[in-house]
C-alpha cells in the first residue's frame, strides 16, 4: 500500500494532491489504518469513499472494495458527463440569443428610433417598449448588469438555504422533462451507492445515512435518512419508500422489497442502477432533439416581437406620407 501511494504521488501533476498523497503515505507507514489517513482529508475524499475503505479493511477485502469504489465513481462521472454534454447545446444557443438581442438593442434600434423621432406619428406600445429597453441598455447598461448579477447571487444564496433548496428541488421535480431526468439520476445514484455500500460490512443504517449525503436532491436525501431511522426501528426499506410514490415508482419499491426478502438487495439495486443509467444515457442522447423545437419557438417569438415593433410604425409612416 505504501509503495502504491508513493507511485501515485510521484505521477500526480497537481501539487496539492501530490502533497496529500505523500501525507497519507507517511501516515500509513507509521502503522495507522488507510481509512484513518484518508479521514484527515475528508473534504477531498468524502464520507462514502472513506467508510467503504474502512469496511474493506475490517473485512479484509480492501482490494474488492477499491474495485467497487472505482465502479461507483466511474458511473457517477459518466452520468455527470452525459448531463453536462447534453446541456452544452441549449446553453450556447441561449447565450447567443441573449447577446444578439443586446446587440440589436444597442446598435440597431437607436438608428431606427432616430427615424421615428423625426416623424409626427404616434408609436405603438411594442415600439415604445423596444425603444425604452434600448435606451436603458445604452444609458444604464452598467446598472442593468449589476442588477442582473445581484439577482443571480441572491438566487444562488437562497437555494443554498434549507427552505430555498426545498422549494427549488420541488420546482425542478415538477417540471415536464427536467423533472423526469432528475428522478432518474437520483434513483440511479441512490441504487448504485446503496448497492456499493451493501457489498461491504457497513451496517444498513449507516449505509443509508452515507447514501443520503451523496444525494443532492432534498426529497431523495430525506427519503434515505427516513429509511435509515425506520430500519433502526425494524421497518424494512421498501415499506418506507412505498410512502414516497412521487419520487420512487411502485415497481422500484416492489423490486427492492423482493431483494430484501431474498437477501439479494445489493444485486437488485445494482440492476436498478444499470437500468436507470441506461435510461439516462438514452434520454441525454435524445435531449437536444427535444429541446431544439422549444429553442426555435423562443427564438421565433423574440424575432417576431422585435420585427413587429419595428414594422408597425413603418406602416403608419407610409400611410402618413
Amino acid at each position: 500500500l505504501s509503495g502504491a501511494l508513493n507511485a501515485l504521488a510521484r505521477q500526480t501533476e497537481n501539487q496539492r494532491f501530490k502533497q496529500i498523497l505523500s501525507e497519507i503515505k507517511e501516515t500509513v507507514e507509521k502503522g495507522e489504518p488507510f481509512s484513518k489517513a484518508l479521514r484527515k482529508h475528508n473534504k477531498i475524499f468524502g464520507d462514502l469513499l472513506i467508510n467503504m475503505i474502512e469496511a474493506g479493511e475490517i473485512s479484509g477485502k480492501l482490494e474488492e472494495t477499491l474495485e467497487q469504489i472505482f465502479i461507483q465513481m466511474k458511473k457517477e462521472h459518466e452520468i455527470k458527463s452525459k448531463v453536462k454534454g447534453a446541456m452544452i447545446y441549449p446553453a450556447v444557443v441561449l447565450i447567443a440569443m441573449i447577446l444578439i438581442g443586446i446587440g440589436m438593442l444597442v446598435f440597431i434600434v437607436p438608428r431606427i428610433a432616430k427615424i421615428f423621432a423625426t416623424s409626427n406619428i404616434e408609436l405603438p406600445l411594442p415600439t415604445r417598449l423596444l425603444i425604452s429597453a434600448s435606451n436603458l441598455f445604452i444609458h444604464h447598461g452598467f446598472l442593468v448588469f449589476v442588477v442582473f448579477f445581484s439577482f443571480l447571487l441572491l438566487f444562488f444564496y437562497l437555494i443554498k438555504t434549507p427552505n430555498g433548496k426545498y422549494y427549488f428541488d420541488k420546482t425542478l421535480l415538477s417540471l415536464p422533462v427536467i423533472g423526469k431526468i432528475i428522478k432518474k439520476i437520483n434513483i440511479a445514484r441512490f441504487s448504485r451507492t446503496l448497492s456499493s455500500l451493501l457489498k461491504t460490512d457497513i451496517p444498513i443504517t449507516r449505509t443509508l445515512e452515507i447514501t443520503a449525503q451523496v444525494l443532492e436532491n432534498t426529497f431523495y436525501r430525506s427519503a434515505s435518512q427516513e429509511a435509515s431511522s425506520k430500519v433502526a426501528q425494524g421497518i424494512n426499506i421498501a415499506a418506507t419508500l412505498e410512502k414516497k410514490e412521487n419520487i420512487f415508482p411502485p415497481v422500484i419499491v416492489e423490486i427492492i422489497s423482493v431483494g430484501e426478502e431474498t437477501g439479494s438487495l445489493d444485486n437488485v439495486l445494482s440492476e436498478i442502477a444499470d437500468f436507470y443509467e441506461e435510461e439516462i444515457d438514452q434520454t441525454m442522447k435524445n435531449l437536444p432533439s427535444l429541446i431544439e423545437p422549444i429553442l426555435i419557438l423562443i427564438l421565433g417569438a423574440g424575432v417576431a416581437m422585435m420585427a413587429l415593433a419595428i414594422i408597425m410604425p413603418m406602416y403608419s409612416l407610409t400611410e402618413a406620407i
